[in-house]
């Protein structure tokens, strides 16, 4: 069963984000995670949730995800992301 991991993220430092995000897509790949949203342009039609940028990766099981967060590529270049970023992280199992 397909896994996503959504992310609403507030870039504070674009410029410092650049590493990170030129380095992201390679630690994706050998667990099977495809970017699949990645978008500024967001309709919010309920409740309070006002996201600046929203980003969904798919992984094709929550084992998979939780391999791709949990692993020393990943987590090497995860402290680029939280230093510039202010970002909420979910791990969610898919239908």
């Amino acid at each position: 069963m397909a896994a996503y991991v959504i992310v609403d993220s507030h870039i504070k430092n674009l410029e410092g984000m650049q590493e990170y995000i030129d380095k992201v897509g390679a630690t994706l790949q050998p667990h099977g995670g495809q970017p699949i949203i990645a978008g500024t342009n967001i309709e919010i039609v309920e409740g309070d949730w006002n996201p600046n940028r929203v980003v969904v990766v798919q992984f094709p099981s929550m084992d998979a995800a939780k391999a791709w967060y949990n692993s020393p590529a990943y987590q090497e270049i995860l402290p680029i992301r939280t230093a510039n970023t202010d970002d909420k992280v979910i791990l969610v199992e898919g239908l």
